[in-house]
Parts: C-alpha cells; sequence; structure tokens
C-alpha cells in the first residue's frame, strides 16, 4: 500500500498523523499557496502536477495504489483532476470532505453561488467588508467602493484599495473575531462555505452582532466516494483493494 494525500487542510493534518500511526507507506502533496506550511509527519511534496495527464503519471511513476483527496472545498481544479487522473490511472479514490456549514437561527444569510455573485450581492454605497475569503480571486473586488478587512495566513501584499490586513492562522474563536469585528466596525461577512471548525468562529460572531453573511455556496464536483472523518477514511483504506504498483 502506498497514498498519496492531497491535503493542505486540517482535516488532512488529522490525516496525515493517522497514516503515520498506521506504518502506512504515504506522501503528504500540497499545493505550495501558503510559505510556512505546518510540519507533517509524512514526506512533503509541494507543488501542481501539470494538470489531470500530470497526475496520473505521478501515480502510476509513484506507485500509489490509493488517493485520498482532503483538498479544501474549494479547491475544485485538483479536486476535479483527481478523479480524471485516477479513473485513467486505475487508482481508487476518496475524498475526505468536512460538512458544510449550515444557517442556524440567528443567522442572517444571503447564499450565492460564486464569487462574482457575492461581489454583486454588495450594497452599492460604501460598507466595512470582512472579506473572508482567503487571498485568491480578490480582484473580483476591485472597483467596489467598500473598506475591507481581510485575513491571511502569510504576510502578503494587500491587494485591494482601502483594505486592512490581519495575519493569523486559526482555528479562530467566535470572541476574538467578536472582538475583530467590533475594532474593524465591520457592516457585512463574504464568506466561503468551507465548512469544518477552524473557521467557523466568523459566523458565530457574526450571528452575535447580527451582522449578515454573503454566503459563497461550495462549487460541483464530479462523484467520487466520499467520507466527513479520518476513521472513516482508515476503514476505507483497508477494505479498498489497492490498484497494482507500478501500473
Amino acid at each position: 500500500m502506498r497514498v498519496l494525500l492531497l491535503g493542505g487542510t486540517t482535516e488532512a493534518a488529522a490525516m496525515a498523523r493517522a497514516l503515520a500511526e498506521a506504518g502506512v507507506e504515504a506522501l503528504y502533496s500540497y499545493a505550495g499557496r501558503t510559505s510556512t506550511p505546518r510540519p507533517q509527519p509524512l514526506p512533503l511534496r509541494i507543488g501542481g502536477f501539470g494538470g489531470a495527464e500530470g497526475l496520473a503519471a505521478c501515480l502510476r511513476e509513484g506507485g500509489f495504489t490509493h488517493v485520498i483527496d482532503a483538498t479544501h472545498p474549494f479547491a475544485t481544479s485538483i479536486s476535479r483532476n483527481a478523479v480524471a487522473s485516477c479513473a485513467a490511472a486505475g487508482v481508487p479514490l476518496l475524498a475526505l470532505e468536512r460538512p458544510a456549514w449550515a444557517q442556524a437561527p440567528g443567522d442572517d444569510w444571503t447564499p450565492v453561488q460564486d464569487l462574482a455573485a457575492a461581489a454583486a450581492a454588495l450594497p452599492r454605497t460604501p460598507a466595512n467588508v470582512f472579506l473572508a475569503i482567503g487571498r485568491q480571486n480578490l480582484d473580483i473586488f476591485t472597483g467596489l467602493p467598500h473598506r475591507w478587512l481581510l485575513r491571511f495566513v502569510d504576510p502578503e501584499p494587500v491587494p485591494l484599495p482601502r483594505a486592512s490586513r490581519v495575519v493569523d492562522r486559526g482555528p479562530f474563536t467566535s470572541a476574538g473575531d467578536m472582538a475583530l469585528m467590533r475594532d474593524h466596525r465591520i457592516q457585512i461577512v463574504v464568506a466561503k462555505n468551507a465548512g469544518g471548525d477552524g473557521a467557523r468562529a466568523k459566523l458565530d460572531a457574526a450571528r452575535a452582532l447580527r451582522l449578515p453573511v454573503v454566503m459563497v455556496q461550495r462549487p460541483a464536483i464530479p462523484a467520487r466516494e466520499t467520507v466527513a472523518s479520518v476513521a472513516q477514511a482508515m476503514v476505507w483504506l483497508h477494505r479498498t483493494p489497492p490498484a497494482e504498483r507500478g501500473v
């Protein structure tokens, strides 16, 4: 057995620990978007594969028998490539995917399909917006009149005018995010429905402060077998016949 773990999330880190503790031969692959990734108990590979064909070649040449996709729910390119490449290489694929957030009593959410729709859903007059979507695709919001609060893991340049940057790494707390929003006089929150516990504090804080949230729904990914926990992934790993190594 040799596992390729596609990671970069809290769930992937937990999966890496479980594989290491079980003595499973595995390689942890990062996209490389974070300059200071957390240490992992598995050998690391950083960078892209060159599309679905490149990933399929990596699976064959690396002798991988299983793939576990524990990437971010919005990392659609790698997840779609994993579906295509595993099918081409005949390697079993499992997605370890955190459940999406669900609206709770007291939440004021406006669901939108994508970031362009999120930008269109914002008011035309200036407001203080917590743009909690990471550092990609911020150009979509260029030209809007708002004052932005951005939170990055790395000390990235601020790519929007009238923006304040906070450098911090989760998991966050609702008390901490409430204080952050009060300090910046936030009026609206824009978030991706990433799910999980590490980043939901902003939603709890928005509920407590009675702030509206523009919630970007998850993009569609081709059908694949999916579990929600590391324990379930380990069960799948040991009951799923492996691909022949090096085929």
